[in-house]
């Protein structure tokens, strides 16, 4: 057979019988003229035979209601079929006509492979884009704001994809502390769509979540399709909690990703955008608490130095008392001193008048004489007991006084002074860590100790 495609002619013997075609000539020829008539081809029908031999190529045949194509499918064009097709799968196929020429196999080499209806998928799919999208479903200004960060997940998903999966792994490596609640549904088949609306209404009804992440692993489009039923897509965009769609691979779109708040391009991406990095609050928190130690420890030197005054001020109270109780010794001294020169000032006074009165005996004067001397040394016997009883009671008043400011007081009454391991003294549990060494002066004696808790005090 010729390039032009002309009927191949046979050179006919010399006893003009014509000359027979090898099967490889006969093979060969019926090959170039079918790849030369069919350039390439579409074909829809449905998958039998499927085999997948370790050299990675496919072998499959197609088959209607009366007949069947073999088809062969290699390795470097399978590799971008993200599902694998099983028997009884309805495909469509693009590819060239050609013959295997070893077995004369009459079979398709296939560039591309698409389940059977796509393009009706892909119809519906525009159509409905087109309609919500004239309704205002996919206007930003309707969009809620995702909480940063959310106090409560709610996840709707299967519970046995690798969704569920992937961002619990995400959000355990971020943020553990962020609750995660799973709102179970299936995700795909024909009943796929009706429970993920049921389980977007259970979640508002449950009150918890502050942010639904709504979405599934890769698929088909027909796999993934029942995030692009109009039920699920008004369910979404009427949900009173923050959503986010995240829905297959990046590559992938469905309509819940127009009408959610948020498109993750992945379950695992969705979880990242959501969720808080711990680490990055750790740092922050290591700088703040840097700071707050470091404003603290300023704080302390102010009022130890400030300390450091008062107690250079303040006196030992037993010396005061010493030099109170020594004052009131020489009081009493002077005291007793002026009580008896009083007392001999009054003998003397007394003796002058019985001298007087001796001399005069008035017996009357005499009387009045000693009953003033009397009322006299009455008065006298008061006023010093008065003033005695007034230095007691100053003198009183003066130790409790001293008591009262003596930190030995207070320690006597269940205070105790607690210094860290640099002997400084501890005011706040803010400034102690878990371990840290402290030491308690009690007012008899002091102890040591190792910090097991911390509990700050609450504002």
């Amino acid at each position: 057979m010729n390039d032009s495609g002309a009927r191949p002619v046979s050179t006919p013997y010399p006893d003009n019988r014509p000359r027979a075609l090898t099967v490889s000539e006969l093979n060969h020829q019926a090959r170039h003229l079918l790849e030369s008539s069919f350039m390439q081809v579409w074909v829809e029908g449905e998958l039998s035979s499927f085999s997948r031999p370790s050299s990675g190529h496919w072998y499959f045949s197609l088959k209607d209601q009366k007949c069947q194509i073999r088809c062969a499918m290699f390795r470097g064009a399978n590799q971008r079929i993200r599902t694998l097709p099983k028997e009884g799968d309805q495909i469509r196929i693009r590819g060239k006509v050609t013959l295997y020429e070893n077995r004369g196999d009459f079979q398709i080499i296939v560039e591309h492979l698409e389940p059977a209806g796509l393009g009706a998928l892909q119809q519906a799919f525009e159509a409905l884009k087109a309609k919500l999208h004239s309704e205002g479903l996919f206007d930003p200004a309707r969009k809620k704001p995702i909480p940063a960060p959310p106090r409560h997940i709610g996840v709707i998903t299967s519970p046995t994809g690798a969704a569920i999966h992937d961002i619990l792994t995400v959000l355990r490596r971020r943020c553990p502390a962020i609750p995660v609640t799973l709102y179970p549904t299936s995700v795909q088949g024909q009943a796929a769509a009706s429970d993920i609306v049921e389980a977007i209404q259970r979640a508002q009804n449950h009150g918890l979540a502050e942010v639904l992440i709504i979405g599934r692993g890769g698929g088909s489009l027909e796999d993934l399709w029942c995030f692009n039923e109009e039920s699920v897509a008004r369910a979404i965009a009427g949900c009173a909690i923050p959503t986010v769609s995240a829905v297959g691979h990046e590559v992938d779109v469905t309509i819940a990703d127009f009408v959610a708040d948020l498109r993750a391009p992945t379950p695992s991406a969705a979880a990242e955008k959501i969720s808080p990095d711990q680490q990055d609050w750790l740092r922050r928190l290591a700088e703040q608490q840097g700071r707050l130690t470091e404003a603290a420890r300023r704080s302390l030197q102010r009022h130890n130095t400030g300390l450091g005054h008062l107690f250079a001020r303040l006196r030992d109270p037993r010396r005061e008392l010493q030099e109170k109780a020594q004052r009131m010794d020489d009081l009493e001294v002077r005291l007793n001193q002026t009580i008896r020169s009083r007392l001999d000032q009054l003998k003397q006074q007394t003796d002058y008048l019985l001298q007087r009165m001796s001399a005069q005996s008035p017996n009357r004067t005499l009387k009045s004489a000693h009953e003033q001397m009397q009322q006299l040394q009455e008065r006298l016997l008061l006023a010093t007991r008065h003033q005695l009883r007034q230095h007691d009671e100053r003198l009183q008043h003066t130790a409790q006084t001293l008591h009262v400011v003596s930190p030995l007081a207070t320690l006597g009454r269940g205070y105790a002074i607690v210094k860290d391991e640099q002997s400084q003294i501890v005011r706040q549990a803010d400034g102690l860590n878990v371990g840290d060494q402290i030491t308690a002066r009690f007012g008899q004696g002091s102890a040591s100790a190792r910090v097991t808790s911390v509990n700050p005090a609450r504002e």
